[in-house]
């Protein structure tokens, strides 16, 4: 939706601003870059950020933000254009379509923000989940996958996990100093919070995919996700453990 209404917002850039006028944006560079162009650098941050495996910062600020503040000025700027038209012309296309693109697109911007469904990466650097293995088939290993060798946390070596398919309500909980990294999947969708406690989910854990448990608080679980993201999983009822 960022993409397609940056997209809309460059073809109104070469469009009459005002009916019986024969000017677009162009003709006013404070409207062709600083208005219509400001929208599109603005989309162009937000897909950047959301293509990398990490956010990114400049200067201290994420570049997601930064883009999702400047569709917002766009849209603002543009509202008030639209308003403000002069008495003595109308508003053509070149202005209309550039507000409806303006909506669209600081629409998207925030609720790239605030849902945490559209907050994953685009492109995502794990591999895909591994599916069952056929009958009398061994899995592959992989990260991802409990087959795998687990990675030695605390400088101590791998320690091996329970069997597949074992649930983690239905086991006794170990005491924190006895706790093991182990891999895990999920029944159904379930938000991970951050580690300090702010009610804002930072990811969604999707079943048919393996995590890792790296710490246990009672009856939580620190989890990683592949693309290296930790966060507290709240409910763990009906988890199966790798």
């Amino acid at each position: 939706m960022v993409i397609g209404a940056a997209v809309l917002l460059f073809i109104a850039s070469f469009l009459n601003t005002y009916d019986g006028i024969d000017m677009n944006s162009w003709d006013n560079l404070g409207d062709g870059l600083g208005l219509y162009l400001g929208g599109v650098i603005g989309a162009g941050l937000i897909v950047a950020n959301r293509t990398l495996p990490q956010p990114r910062k400049v200067a201290g600020l994420d570049l997601g933000t930064v883009g999702t503040a400047f569709t917002v000025l766009v849209f603002w700027i543009f509202f008030w254009t639209l308003v403000d038209v002069p008495d003595s012309v109308d508003a053509a296309s070149g202005l209309i379509l550039g507000f409806i693109a303006a909506l669209v697109l600081a629409g998207g911007a925030v609720a790239t923000e605030l849902v945490p469904a559209l907050k994953a990466p685009l492109i995502s650097n794990a591999p895909r989940p591994v599916g069952p293995p056929p009958f009398g088939g061994q899995p592959q290993g992989g990260y991802g996958y409990p087959g795998a060798p687990q990675p030695a946390f605390g400088g101590g070596q791998p320690q091996p996990g329970p069997q597949p398919g074992q649930p983690f309500a239905g086991q006794q909980q170990p005491a924190a100093s006895d706790f093991s990294p182990f891999w895990f999947a999920v029944p159904v969708a379930r938000p991970l919070f951050p580690e300090d406690g702010s009610p804002t989910p930072i990811a969604e854990l999707a079943p048919g995919t393996w995590y890792l448990a790296v710490e246990q608080r009672g009856a939580q679980l620190v989890a990683q996700t592949q693309d290296g993201r930790r966060g507290v999983l709240q409910d763990t009822s009906g988890i199966q453990r790798g």
